[in-house]
């Protein structure tokens, strides 16, 4: 079952290619599943998800908007749709969510600015060169600076991605054409190993949607680590109350089967613990 990133660079013809790839491969192609469970999880509008991501946000929106939320219920819907195969992901992310798992195809399709400019240009209908280059440079920025906060990594480092396709050079079909034979090779084949990673993966990430939408838990940071249905949590939360909500919450999520809880106390609430009781 296929799965492909691809990165979403504006004006970089990746929309046609994933399209193209999904007509050729009879793939899934993800459109506005993943802005509409964003949105929908922080009870916002769709817009205002999308201003984020595109740079467009004012500051109040930056401010008060919680980007470990969006970050947090953007991984969950990646991986939900990964996790069901025969898909492509095109943006959000998904080439750094997924680059662990050995069958996931990572492809950046990229393009010169100069070209990158002229398509904007026709597609806005304008012949302002000097604006449409600004709008590029800008939703640029801003998917690096996201990459950055969220994954630490360089937006564009080659090392990133499995194949680099340029469509200066390259036509959508000869993209689509090299990605058909990446998806084919052995070294992308769908393994139990690989299938069970990506699945594991999936869960770890239901789990930190589950403990960020309870009130009780929205604020805790912990480690989750999900083998096969059984969670271990690990980490350290601020009492015994908190402790028993987070193991609580993450035994409700479906795909659970058992919680190995080694969640510690704050050593200061411990302390105070004991003075009591003395």
């Amino acid at each position: 079952m296929p799965v492909i990133a691809l990165t979403q660079e504006m004006g970089s013809l990746a929309k046609d290619v994933s399209l193209k790839l999904a007509e050729t491969l009879g793939l899934a192609v993800m459109r506005h599943e993943v802005i509409e469970h964003v949105a929908d999880r922080m009870q916002v509008s769709t817009s205002l998800i999308g201003r984020l991501r595109s740079g467009k946000a004012g500051l109040v929106e930056r401010l008060t908007t919680d980007r470990r939320s969006v970050a947090l219920y953007t991984a969950e819907e990646l991986f939900a749709l990964a996790d069901r195969g025969n898909v492509v992901l095109r943006g959000w992310g998904a080439t750094c969510l997924l680059r662990p798992v050995p069958h996931v195809v990572c492809v950046r399709i990229t393009r010169s600015m100069k070209k990158r400019v002229e398509w904007l240009m026709g597609d806005l209908e304008t012949d302002d060169a000097e604006f449409a280059e600004a709008e590029i440079r800008r939703s640029d920025q801003a998917h690096a600076a996201r990459m950055h906060a969220q994954f630490g990594v360089t937006w564009g480092d080659p090392v990133l991605y499995d194949l680099v396709l340029n469509t200066d050079r390259l036509s959508v079909e000869s993209c689509v054409e090299q990605i058909r034979l990446m998806v084919n090779r052995p070294e992308f084949a769908e393994t139990p190993a690989s299938r069970a990673l990506l699945a594991n993966m999936a869960l770890e990430a239901r789990v930190r949607a589950a403990l960020k939408e309870h009130e009780a838990t929205r604020d805790i940071n912990v480690t989750i680590t999900a083998n096969h249905g059984e969670l271990l949590l690990r980490g350290i939360v601020l009492n015994s109350d908190e402790r028993a909500q987070a193991e609580a919450v993450a035994a409700e999520v479906s795909g659970v089967s058992g919680v190995h809880n080694q969640l510690r106390l704050m050593a200061s609430t411990r302390r105070f613990a004991s003075a009591k009781q003395t």
